[in-house]
């Protein structure tokens, strides 16, 4: 994780709920198979806090062998597979903005620009999608939001699916602009998704307070 990021990370782990949550996680790991991989569960916090412009909210980590790489919605650029959210999220970018910058499923080139790809639970067993919800992740989310909301100006927060949209709540419409919109994946796209331009709306606001758009 970024250095940027470690006064609120220690107070965070600190607290009662995510010392629980710290042991379940211990114990899950030591017994069952679970994404992302231990050392990327907190990947996202390795963009440096002052170049973050964009925050991305879904919901938890693809549960599929091999995908998950710590960065909500993104898969390692290795791998074959691409999850059926991330096809329609690129099938937006092409409507929304024209052909697409990255075809391998890596979205690291997101972060790099300042894009803040978090899940409201940030693990989950394998093949068991929900899994880990109600441990305590979304207590560490809800405070990383409101950390966000109060020490940033001029953020885009994409709120994609019903519990990151229950974030919504936490975030000061007036100093920050909140895009929502159902979750990408095949069972929901169809009801506001596609269609939500988001990338354009994200990128025009940037512009609008003086910071570069993304390259999505």
């Amino acid at each position: 994780m970024h250095e940027s990021w470690k006064p609120f990370l220690k107070s965070e782990f600190s607290k009662p709920y995510f010392v629980e949550l710290s042991k379940f996680l211990h114990e899950e790991y030591e017994k069952k198979t679970i994404f992302p991989p231990k050392q990327y569960v907190f990947r996202a916090f390795s963009t440096d806090l002052s170049d973050v412009k964009v925050v991305i909210l879904g919901q938890d980590p693809y549960h599929t062998p091999g995908v998950a790489d710590g960065l909500a919605f993104s898969i390692s650029a290795k791998n074959n597979y691409m999850p059926p959210s991330l096809i329609n999220i690129y099938k937006e970018i092409d409507a929304d903005l024209g052909k697409h910058a990255n075809s391998n499923g890596s979205l690291v080139p997101w972060q790099k620009q300042g894009v803040l790809m978090l899940n409201n639970v940030l693990t989950v067993e394998a093949h068991k999608a929900g899994s880990h919800r109600g441990k305590g992740w979304e207590e560490f989310t809800e405070a990383v939001i409101k950390y966000l909301n109060a020490e940033k100006e001029n953020l885009v927060f994409i709120l994609w699916g019903r519990d990151a949209r229950n974030k919504k709540k936490l975030i000061d419409t007036k100093k920050h602009l909140v895009l929502e919109s159902a979750h990408p994946s095949p069972l929901s796209a169809h009801n506001g998704f596609f269609g939500s331009k988001p990338f354009s709306k994200a990128n025009k606001y940037l512009e609008e307070h003086g910071k570069e758009g993304i390259l999505w």
